[in-house]
């Protein structure tokens, strides 16, 4: 793509309608373009007033900079990222210690943490624009750790299932609502942090690898032949210590001043609200910020084409059709409007779907995979599985700080970045059936958590970035929708597999490689460019 189109100078003079031109192509703009150069309701087809006042706000926390204030939100938005990897690796560490107790098919647990995923995505994302982010940003991580510690008291498979899928709502809520959180927060020129919050996740994942440990290992029971209550307590007092993990980042959030969203403020139509928000984070920071509430007022009353003076709407119910416009056929079809926009857009869909087809079914049943291996090896106890898992969790550690780097290189950038870490991924998978001894099997395990959160790094940051601006929630909303539906179909897949062979692995293997190859093919890469 032509960069001149989409990095213009402020002392170039370029028409609305070529600014607006290369918004709709690439989905990305230089932050010096002036936000309400934009207002163009006929083509955006989001309200008029809202996108010029979101432009406005915009180019305050440009002004203002990354602060001390961003880099707090840093740490306790990734509270969110750090429970989302989690609880996968916590329903995956518990599935033999409670098929051994309840003697049900694992797979079922899985599926209700899916089903619960799948509501909390679509949930909380409407529900932020309602009663707010703020609120939103603390009952998520409050709901997951509260059925998580009800969970640890489960009688039977029936009640655990039902409490994976009550948490699962809470921590499907919580990507969603955090990214919003901290893109309203932080200004342009540091949108690549997005991607290095990604190094959340391979703590969540290592966390709940070295709790598990010797909680599992030595509160477990040997078999299903005999397992009463009495002798299996680690998966209980596992999941006690991970919903009372999740109940203390709650009382963090809660504790930490987070102001409420400028955006979502202004788009409730508290003005004045929004801009005391904006000079309180410039002080906090030492900064200052030269927004006025004349500015917002302003571009609230700006003339459409008809010369009729728009006001925003600012009740709930407005706020609620606001969001459900994104998902409008217009949307809809403006993502397919040229052959290079339906072929990003059907190749982020294609690419989301099958890592959230992969990624549960390798991680849901590593640990099962690992204790069979080994056995065959001849060290099968809990000790050495978890022992390997823990090691496994800390190699991811790096894999997010690479990505922050790696996605900035020249000859790179996302695109080159997302494809050849998810391609080596799947290889690494197919390489791990191959291994013959206990070393040779978690060297090969190694080697793919690394490269997995080198791609998780960077598939979360890229998605908004590659879709038009305008229709960005829309392709958002698509690219979740994919990826938990298949993750919902993950344990279905599992049900029918043979998971005492490598038939799992083989499966996330492929579907790691396909969405590699994919990622190449794509069309555009928003290196160098400002999302807006």
């Amino acid at each position: 793509m032509d960069a001149s189109r989409t990095r213009t100078s402020s002392d170039e003079k370029v028409s609305a309608e070529e600014k607006y031109a290369a918004v709709d192509e690439a989905g990305v703009l230089s932050a010096h373009i002036d936000p309400r150069d934009l207002y163009n309701e006929e083509d955006s087809g989001v309200d008029p007033v809202y996108q010029a006042k979101a432009k406005i706000l915009n180019e305050a926390f440009m002004e203002i900079g990354m602060g001390r204030y961003q880099w707090w939100l840093f740490l306790i938005t990734g509270f969110g990222w750090f429970a989302d990897n989690l609880y996968p690796i916590v329903t995956g560490l518990i599935l033999t210690a409670v098929s051994n107790e309840f003697n049900f098919p694992s797979p079922f647990l899985k599926l209700g943490q899916s089903l619960g995923l799948l509501v909390g995505c679509v949930f909380w994302g409407v529900a932020s624009d309602v009663w707010g982010r703020r609120w939103c940003f603390n009952f998520t991580l409050l709901i997951t750790g509260i059925f998580s510690v009800a969970a640890g008291a489960s009688p039977n498979k029936i009640a655990l299932c039902g409490m994976a899928a009550a948490w699962s709502v809470g921590v499907g809520g919580n990507l969603p609502v955090d990214s919003a959180v901290f893109l309203e927060f932080i200004p342009a020129s540091h949108q690549y942090l997005l991607t290095v919050l990604s190094i959340w996740w391979a703590v969540g994942q290592l966390v709940g690898s070295l709790v598990a440990w010797p909680l599992l290992t030595d509160f477990s029971c040997a078999s299903a032949a005999d397992c009463p209550r009495s002798s299996n307590m680690g998966w209980r007092y596992f999941l006690y210590s991970m919903g009372g993990l999740m109940l203390l980042c709650w009382f963090l959030r809660f504790m930490f001043h987070l102001h409420e969203s400028p955006k979502y403020l202004m788009g409730r139509g508290r003005d004045a609200e929004a801009v005391k928000i904006m000079q309180a984070i410039a002080e906090y920071n030492g900064r200052t910020c030269h927004l006025t509430l004349e500015m917002l007022e302003n571009a609230g009353t700006v003339d459409d084409r008809s010369g009729v003076k728009r006001t925003l709407d600012t009740s709930a119910k407005a706020a609620v059709v606001r969001k459900l416009k994104m998902l409008s056929g217009e949307h809809l079809r403006s993502l397919f409007a040229t052959k290079k926009l339906a072929w990003s857009t059907s190749l982020l869909i294609a690419i989301w779907a099958l890592i959230g087809l992969a990624f549960p079914l390798y991680n849901g049943f590593i640990v099962y995979f690992l204790q069979t291996r080994g056995t065959d090896f001849g060290d099968g106890s809990l000790y050495i599985t978890y022992r390997n898992q823990v090691i496994l969790s800390a190699v991811g550690l790096p894999g997010a700080l690479l990505a922050g780097w790696m996605v900035e290189l020249p000859y790179l950038g996302r695109r080159g970045t997302m494809g050849i870490s998810t391609v080596i991924t799947g290889v690494f998978l197919f390489a791990a059936t191959t291994a013959r001894t206990s070393n040779a099997l978690l060297a090969w395990n190694s080697a793919y958590t690394f490269t997995s959160n080198v791609m998780y790094g960077v598939l979360y940051a890229v998605s908004p970035e590659l879709f038009p601006t305008r229709d960005r929630g829309t392709g958002n909303a698509l690219v979740a929708a994919a990826n938990r539906i298949t993750g919902v179909a993950a344990p279905i897949v599992a049900l029918y597999a043979n998971l005492a062979t490598s038939v799992p692995i083989y499966v996330a293997g492929a579907m790691f490689i396909a969405a590699g190859i994919l990622s190449f093919l794509l069309p555009y890469d928003p290196r160098g460019k400002a999302s807006i």
